[in-house]
């Protein structure tokens, strides 16, 4: 019983996984959009830092911080 309950919750969780690996690399081609405009450069530079972490955290496979990143991204955009 454990056992199958076990692979019940594994096989949900595989396709939010997925999902948050494309909403992070969404969020990653929406930075580099954002810093081809011309932005202020503190903003700028906020993007730029953004876009570091998400891609690392892409490559580490930390999805929940990678989209923490677009988010922080996003809220300098709001400035």
């Amino acid at each position: 019983m454990r056992l199958a309950l076990a692979a019940l919750l594994l096989l949900t969780a595989l396709p939010a996984r997925a999902d948050d690996a494309a909403a992070c690399r969404d969020g990653i081609a929406m930075i580099k959009a954002e810093l081809a405009k011309t932005q202020p450069e503190p903003v700028a530079r906020t993007l730029r830092k953004e876009l570091r972490v998400a891609e690392r955290e892409l490559g580490e496979r930390e999805y929940d911080e990678c989209l923490d990143a677009v988010r922080d991204a996003r809220r300098a955009l709001a400035r």
